[in-house]
């Protein structure tokens, strides 16, 4: 599986946050869609919020964009289970793993990969 961490940058921003170099508004942004999303379809994260610390109010949301997607800007992706039945079903889709808190609306890419029957062989 092709996969990008992002948690080398996701560092980077919390460091420049806690420095002052970059202020709430610009790290707690979540759009509403966002949020409404992570609120209904979101799973619980295993770690705190890294801005307000908030523990039970840290949600992963997934989406999945792909020419099979049929939804030009992402499908959301509730479980596991679905992931893999779009997985057995397409050839190529990119995922994207989003934190988000439904406390303070701090959100950011974890990591993207592609699932589909191109990449599972």
């Amino acid at each position: 599986m092709r996969e990008i961490d992002y948690s080398l940058a996701r560092r980077a921003v919390l460091r420049d946050y806690e420095r002052g170099a970059l202020a709430k508004p610009d790290v707690c942004d979540a759009h509403p869609e966002l949020l409404r999303a992570a609120r209904n379809h979101g799973q619980e994260s295993e770690t705190v919020c890294p801005i307000c610390g908030a523990d039970e109010t840290l949600r992963r949301v997934s989406y999945v964009y792909g020419d099979g997607a049929k939804a030009p800007n992402g499908r959301l992706v509730a479980s596991a289970a679905e992931l893999r039945k779009l997985g057995r079903k397409h050839d190529e889709l990119r995922c994207y793993d989003v934190e988000v808190c439904l406390e303070c609306s701090w959100n950011y890419m974890i990591r993207t990969y592609y699932v589909g029957r191109r990449i599972a062989g």
